[in-house]
């Protein structure tokens, strides 16, 4: 990405038909930390990787409650994903007083997306720079939808966004078929799997990662860490099973056990 005589304004367009403003929006978003969302028939499961900006901090939270049955996951800049769970939850609060109903998630994630576009056509404002993973529970079901900068929004079974989740998506892609069918057990180790694909070379640990859940019965809550960690140790001994299978074979199980240490101190074992 660089600069040229038509990205000084948001309403400017290109003869190539391109809005560079909004473009650079959606760039902030590859930048930010990763979010993942899943969802079953009765489940949507969201996680994100917390990432601090100096060893000296904490990370910034990236995950907010909207309401019972509505949560955000966001990837990008954190104040604008703030501002705009803050207009989530007063749309809860006031459809709410007034209908004395829940908001159905579809009728949110439209009038987020219309606040976004509003951005994109107005010289004296910027699109917002952050993508939100909303994940809610209504009466049609559970329902997993992404909000780009640009004002689109997708419903979808399976997403991940931020830096490095190109290798998320790989192994959700691998695996959506069996999510609508899925437990909550099941969808949340996919989510940390997910999230671990994401890691370069770290060990994945609850204190670098968040989970969320909302579901049938179960209103959206945040797991704590002592949760996640178990859900870890737990996914960590399945992976450790996996390895001997192959012991028939002395020559492929000699070259399998002298290449396993070098993929655990490489860099990462998937750079995107």
């Amino acid at each position: 990405m660089f600069r040229n005589q038509y990205d000084t304004d948001v309403t400017t367009w290109s003869p190539a038909g391109r809005l560079f403003q909004v473009e650079y929006a959606m760039e902030a978003v590859k930048q930010g930390s990763a979010a993942i969302g899943l969802r079953s028939k009765t489940h949507v499961i969201l996680a994100c990787v917390n990432k601090a900006s100096s060893e000296l901090s904490s990370h910034q939270k990236k995950i907010f409650k909207v309401d019972d049955h509505i949560g955000v996951a966001i990837a990008g800049l954190t104040a604008d994903g703030r501002v705009l769970s803050r207009y989530m939850r007063n749309e809860c609060i006031n459809y709410n007083f007034t209908y004395e109903s829940p908001l159905p998630v579809g009728r949110l994630v439209v009038q987020l997306a219309d606040k976004a576009q509003v951005c994109t056509q107005r010289s004296w404002k910027r699109p917002y720079g952050v993508g939100l993973l909303v994940a809610g529970l209504d009466e049609s079901g559970a329902h997993l939808y992404y909000n780009c900068p640009s004002g689109n929004y997708f419903e979808y079974q399976a997403f991940a966004i931020g830096s490095r989740s190109q290798a998320a998506k790989t192994y959700l892609e691998r695996r959506f078929e069996n999510f609508m069918g899925s437990s909550r057990e099941d969808l949340i180790k996919d989510a940390l799997i997910s999230v671990r694909e994401t890691l370069q070379g770290e060990k994945l640990k609850s204190s670098i990662c968040t989970v969320a859940v909302v579901g049938v019965g179960e209103a959206f809550h945040i797991l704590d860490q002592e949760t996640v960690q178990q859900l870890i140790d737990s996914f960590e001994l399945v992976r450790e099973d996996e390895p001997p299978a192959p012991e028939a074979g002395d020559a492929v199980a000699d070259q399998s056990e002298a290449s396993a240490p070098v993929a655990e101190e490489g860099a990462a074992p998937m750079d995107i």
